[in-house]
């Protein structure tokens, strides 16, 4: 409420700063209009900003209610595996770029993978660490609902890798691969 009343003084204070020539009259001259007239209709208009105002708050409120699902969010990448071992990733092999510990006996159990950074929300894609992503495309043994754990080097592009072990014998490259942000 005190809200609505500063909003209405300074949208007063901002009319008679803007038209000055509304409210000003010489000595001679005798005002045309009572001042407590353009006062009570500055409030007027002050109030009336007030209830479209809340409206259109009201509005948005009930469209956010029956707003429909977020569109999914389909990306075409290059797909291959990796294994978590330092030839593979960094110093610290089972250790994922958002801090997740990989269970080095079967990596493969954790359905996770690691995406070029241009798929990422802090450069500019649309997925974060901990998104769930449908791969499909790959195989029936590799297709399939992944989390986003790792990132990959700076210079790939549209890229994932799927996290498996050196047992699992998985190898391979493919391409066209669809990624979908659930």
């Amino acid at each position: 409420m005190l809200r609505y009343k500063i909003d209405g003084i300074f949208f007063l204070f901002i009319s008679l700063v803007t038209f000055p020539h509304l409210v000003s009259y010489s000595k001679e001259e005798k005002p045309t209009y009572s001042t407590t007239y353009h006062f009570e209709s500055l409030l007027d208009r002050a109030n009336s900003f007030k209830s479209t105002r809340i409206t259109t708050a009201k509005k948005t409120l009930q469209k956010k209610k029956t707003a429909p699902v977020e569109e999914l969010h389909i990306t075409h990448v290059t797909a291959s595996v990796y294994f978590p071992e330092e030839a593979q990733t960094d110093s610290s092999p089972l250790i994922t770029a958002d801090g997740s510990r990989i269970n080095e006996i079967h990596p493969k159990k954790h359905k996770w993978i690691a995406v070029s950074r241009n798929l990422l929300t802090r450069w500019g894609g649309h997925i974060e660490f901990g998104d769930k992503v449908k791969v499909s495309g790959i195989s029936d043994r590799l297709d399939g609902i992944y989390v986003v754990r790792d990132t990959m080097k700076k210079r790939l592009r549209n890229r994932i890798d799927i996290l498996v072990g050196p047992n699992d014998k998985v190898m391979g490259r493919w391409n066209d691969v669809k990624l979908t942000k659930l």
